[in-house]
């Protein structure tokens, strides 16, 4: 059932007022991928263990699995029943169509990336149709985020080495990104600085004083998509710089993965799932903890 029209405005008024605390606390607010209700579990008992202010998000495989009406309605129950502080993000949304259903779905952040559904997008493409969901984003205060570039990797555990070489023609120039948040009125803005989804054999190297440039150059949010396999001290100077929203996906569904395998070689004739999924919560709940805390978001919450 999607929430009232009143309901949604108040929503996105609240997300908006815990990126202005986070911008001016330091800290960032998680963005934490939900494969099913078993990862949005993960995230509210970590959320409350932490008592943490945490964005949820869905991108449209995930969409496309649950109903962005259903991932309303999973969110807006447990927000009831554990009292935690938690927000929804639409990632990656690739076209306006698809950003404006989060819009009326009641999700309070949209991320519009006009260049991962056409990798050949021009910048005036892109300019145009992002312009057009902040436009509609408008109706209910919705936080719009998009950047001017496609953003290389996958939410998976890859085995190739980072080729720095080619990530670097895509990293955040911090006047082009100015000229973009003017030309489109975003709210947020997913830099490139050495971030990449996924997460590989060696860990990722994040260029801070060119985060320091782009903070200078931009009054908006600044997120960072690809925060899995990155070392945690790069995240607690980046909160520092001025870093509101970090995204995590690959980490979360490796220990999801590898936990599940292990209760399932444990327990070959248990035939009721629920009763194996504990420990895989379990698992997923630690790595959302242990992001809360280099985000330093823990205690942040407000309830």
């Amino acid at each position: 059932m999607t929430a009232s029209y009143s309901k949604i405005k108040n929503d996105c008024t609240a997300a908006r007022e815990a990126f202005a605390r986070a911008r001016k606390g330091h800290y960032a607010l998680g963005a934490f991928n939900l494969d099913n209700q078993e990862t949005l579990k993960a995230v509210v008992f970590a959320a409350k263990a932490k008592k943490a202010p945490v964005l949820v998000e869905v991108s449209k495989g995930e969409v496309d699995a649950l109903g962005l009406d259903n991932v309303r309605d999973m969110v807006d129950n447990y927000k009831a029943d554990y009292g935690v502080e938690m927000y929804i993000n639409l990632d990656h949304s690739p076209t306006v169509e698809d950003a404006i259903a989060g819009i009326t779905a009641g999700f309070e952040c949209i991320h519009i990336d006009i260049s991962q559904a056409d990798h050949n997008a021009t910048d005036k493409e892109i300019i145009a149709k992002t312009k057009e969901v902040v436009r509609a984003a408008k109706l209910t205060g919705a936080l719009v985020e998009a950047e001017p570039h496609y953003f290389g990797g996958s939410s998976n555990l890859h085995t190739e080495k980072i080729d720095y070489t080619e990530i670097k023609k895509y990293f955040t120039e911090p006047v082009e990104a100015q000229n973009f948040v003017e030309q489109t009125g975003i709210d947020t803005y997913a830099a490139a600085i050495g971030n990449l989804h996924g997460h590989y054999p060696a860990p990722k190297v994040l260029h801070l004083d060119l985060l320091k440039e782009i903070r200078s150059a931009l009054d908006c949010n600044i997120s960072l998509h690809g925060g899995s396999g990155t070392p945690g001290h790069y995240f607690l100077e980046a909160v520092k710089i001025g870093v509101t929203k970090v995204n995590i996906n690959s980490d979360m569904r490796i220990a999801y993965r590898d936990t599940l395998e292990k209760v399932l070689a444990e327990n070959k004739t248990e035939y009721a799932v629920v009763k194996l999924m504990d420990e895989v919560i379990e698992a997923v709940q630690k790595v959302v903890e242990s992001k809360i805390d280099t985000f330093n978001s823990a205690g942040k919450a407000r309830v």
